[in-house]
């Protein structure tokens, strides 16, 4: 067998743009996006530069978690489109020399599923799930007490029927957790893949990579517990190796969403017959500072090597507080429990942080997902209580206010209604919201677009080599990796002060403009030919 091609190799350095397909466009006016919307922006898609498109799960769902609860895998939900249509985007994409990923939620179906209908109706298919009578005289108590994994939730992961048994559903009850010790259920998931790897997509994400295989004892959570009772057991790696197989025969690829403090149990499952790729969420979650950015990069580079794997980078995604408002707080770092209603944010600050940041992550060897909207620079939106609908913020007794702030719908059209994204949206979009419509920002220049369009037609000529830290002074990140033809700088200042840029032939972009003495103004970044 001889050396894999470029084009089998495309996901090591793809830049990967996420689709979220409830706000990205509206093609049909009815205020919710979908595939039309989608496949109209195309060609918006491939000026940007991306490589490939990863789609938020678009299948038939009742919706009680953003479409993380699926009905039916093989259905398109009626809202975006049919599958004739995803068929089409499929291929309409690749034409344009973009790749399509697709999400699979594997721990979970929705309590729609036919599968759990039946087993309602207490059919053989409770074997699919965790059903288990409750403790108790009278069977009242929960069979276990085990925390839900929506951050701040005080509810149990339990729901009891009339007839006095509990099912479990680490998220909401509407989400069912499957019971990955039946071979039923692993061999629908590698149908699954199958199904849509013969309709043309690349790749697939993995949603709550880490949470499949439970204790079958269901034990009570006991802090510390190893090996854990539901997240990162060691059955996982036997599954996703069955999938690579899968993946193998269509030369398509993984990405796993696997949140582990442990570096080593991590890359795990970035072994070469497992995963191809999992989300960093050590530098999604680090805060603005040259130090504890710096560790995050080590640190991922170092566990990524003995396996062979690419690193991944990303600032933002559908769940996690938009960059530009993250990085105007005090506190710039991002945790689930940390999120509060009313936190000051000085967006002038935190965008030029975010454009920055963007010139940083895109500096990184590896792979780059681009969460929609990042382009332009979209704030998080603080979402009127009375219109939230993310079910984050109703587990938690209304103290969270939910992930609904980074799903707003975009702005396309400054001049048009809803900043030109369709109907009324099903999420309110804020007042102000289009001056940062993309038809603006592609006119000017200056915009966060601009240099996001500049960034991604730069950066192939990094390549494919290493990074070397540069000598710099505190609060200043400066690297070099081999380039096409010759060397390039990476140079972030982090500190209060302009600092002096290294040695260098050319200046190729720039977050900001330097200051009068051709110095590195404090938040901003630069990449220069050496």
């Amino acid at each position: 067998m001889g050396q894999p091609t470029h084009a089998q190799n495309w996901w090591r350095s793809a830049v990967i743009y996420q689709v979220y397909v409830r706000s990205f466009a509206d093609g049909d006016d009815d205020g919710t996006g979908d595939l039309a919307g989608v496949r109209a922006k195309l060609p918006y898609l491939a000026e940007l530069g991306v490589n490939a498109l990863w789609f938020n799960p678009w299948y038939l769902s009742p919706m009680k978690d953003g479409g993380y609860d699926v009905a039916d895998y093989r259905v398109i939900d009626p809202a975006f489109g049919t599958l004739a249509e995803a068929e089409k985007l499929i291929a309409e994409a690749k034409e344009l020399g973009i790749r399509t990923l697709v999400d699979i939620v594997p721990n979970h179906v929705s309590d729609q599923h036919t599968w759990f209908r039946a087993a309602l109706a207490a059919g053989p298919e409770r074997k699919l799930f965790h059903f288990r009578p409750g403790r108790g005289e009278h069977g009242e108590l929960p069979p276990n007490d085990w925390p839900s994994q929506f951050a701040g939730s005080t509810e149990p992961v339990w729901t009891r029927l009339p007839d006095g048994t509990w099912y479990l559903h680490l998220f909401t009850p509407e989400q069912p957790d499957l019971n990955w010790a039946h071979p039923a259920v692993r061999q629908e998931h590698e149908e699954i893949l199958r199904f849509w790897f013969e309709r043309g997509v690349a790749g697939v994400r993995i949603d709550s990579a880490a949470l499949l295989a439970k204790d079958p004892d269901l034990p009570d959570f006991v802090e510390g517990r190893d090996p854990h009772p539901y997240v990162d057991r060691d059955e996982l790696h036997d599954i996703y190796r069955s999938w690579r197989t899968v993946a193998d025969a269509y030369d398509g690829i993984f990405v796993g969403e696997v949140w582990l403090p442990d570096t080593e149990r991590f890359a795990r499952y970035l072994r070469p017959d497992e995963l191809h790729s999992a989300f960093n969420f050590s530098f999604l979650s680090c805060p603005w500072d040259a130090g504890r950015l710096r560790t995050s990069i080590d640190e991922t580079l170092a566990e990524h090597a003995p396996v062979g794997a690419p690193a991944t980078w990303v600032l933002c995604n559908h769940d996690v507080t938009r960059t530009v408002t993250r990085y105007g707080r005090a506190d710039t770092g991002f945790d689930f429990a940390t999120k509060a209603f009313g936190t000051p944010t000085d967006l002038a600050l935190g965008t030029r942080r975010a454009r920055a940041a963007a010139l940083l992550s895109l500096a990184l060897p590896g792979a780059v997902y681009l969460y929609q909207g990042e382009e332009l620079g979209l704030p998080e939106a603080e979402i009127p209580r009375d219109r939230i609908q993310d079910p984050m913020h109703f587990r938690s007794g209304g103290t969270d206010p939910g992930r609904d702030g980074c799903r707003v719908p975009l702005p396309w059209t400054a001049d048009a209604p809803y900043a030109g994204f369709g109907g009324e949206p099903w999420l309110p979009q804020p007042n102000g919201w289009s001056a940062y419509a993309a038809d603006l920002q592609a006119a000017d220049p200056g915009s966060m677009l601009s240099l996001y369009r500049a960034a991604l037609r730069t950066r192939p000529e990094f390549g494919d080599g290493p990074l070397t830290w540069l000598p710099a002074p505190e609060g200043v990140l400066a690297f070099a990796r081999p380039g096409q033809e010759g060397r390039l700088l990476c140079v972030v200042n982090l500190a209060d002060a302009p600092a002096d840029l290294p040695a260098h032939s050319r200046l190729l972009l720039g977050s900001g403009p330097l200051d009068p003495q051709a110095r590195l103004p404090k938040d901003t970044a630069v990449w220069l030919r050496g």
